[in-house]
């Protein structure tokens, strides 16, 4: 009898009846909070894998700008919403994009394709200096490059449909254009800091391949709704390409909007992130 009830008792601690939610269920399984990144790293210059790094950024950022305007311009050309894919397509064509290409460079740059997520992610100490203004110059370019081929392809519809260059639509004002880029931005870089968060990584082996998905849904929710507002920028480097390429003056007027605004909800989301949500400074106080 004493035997059986060390089975059971022996059974009873190694398989618990409920398993632990919440905080109680996080725990610190194989982390370790990583060094900020130096803000000057001369040695990258030298390696390759820092140019590879850049050179996808080029390219993602060349594609996403390809698919996305070509989007925007049939969407632009149909008779009516209905005769197309409409806003929905619109914003499925970016989120879509954006998880691809994430899933697709992460593993090389980080995937940021984006001048805004760069700049958060160089607010929290994640890259370096250097690496930032490779990044967001290597971007810009790809951007460019890839509004200038869909140009070259259909030069005449490109400039009759606007080429999907970012103005503040009729209706709505300057301060309202940039409080919806201010917000879009936070909602895509707190979305990146969170599905990319170290100490979540560790705790969830399923995290770093799951981590495309959100950032693409973030981007298709923004999307939805401020398309009408912007067409949705929070990504410089787009607004830009697509502005040099069309070059008219109305998407030159609130062009700062696209940049401004992504840059404080980038900033926004780094702080509250490393502060509020990480308490990073209040852990190295301890």
């Amino acid at each position: 009898m004493e035997g059986k009830e060390e089975d059971v008792r022996l059974g009873a601690n190694k398989f618990q009846e409920r398993q632990p939610i919440g905080t109680s269920a996080q725990t610190n399984k194989d982390y370790k909070e990583p060094p900020p990144a130096p803000l000057f790293e001369p040695g990258e210059l030298t390696s390759w894998s820092f140019y590879r790094a850049g050179i996808a950024e080029f390219i993602a950022t060349f594609l996403f700008l390809y698919i996305t305007i070509l989007t925007v311009m049939g969407v632009n050309r149909a008779p009516s919403k209905c005769a197309s894919v409409g806003i929905q397509g619109i914003a499925w064509a970016f989120g879509g994009t954006i998880f691809a290409l994430v899933y697709s460079t992460a593993g090389i740059s980080g995937g940021h394709i984006n001048p805004a997520v760069t700049f958060g992610l160089f607010l929290a100490r994640k890259l370096s200096l250097t690496r930032a203004v490779f990044y967001i110059v290597m971007q810009t370019l790809g951007a460019i490059a890839g509004a200038g081929v869909v140009k070259g392809f259909e030069k005449k519809q490109y400039e009759l449909l606007g080429g999907g260059a970012n103005v503040v639509n009729h209706g709505y004002t300057k301060g309202g254009g940039l409080g919806a880029e201010i917000v879009g931005t936070f909602v895509l870089v707190y979305t990146v800091f969170s599905a990319t968060d170290a100490k979540r990584n560790a705790r969830d082996s399923h995290v770093p391949i799951l981590a495309p998905l959100p950032i693409g849904f973030a981007v298709f929710l923004v999307h939805l709704a401020t398309i009408p507002i912007t067409g949705t920028g929070i990504n410089p480097a787009r607004s830009l390409g697509a502005a040099i390429i069309f070059n008219k003056d109305r998407a030159w007027d609130d062009h700062w909007i696209f940049w401004v605004g992504p840059f404080i909800g980038a900033a926004l989301a780094a702080i509250y992130h490393q502060i509020v949500i990480r308490a990073i400074p209040f852990k190295s106080r301890g």
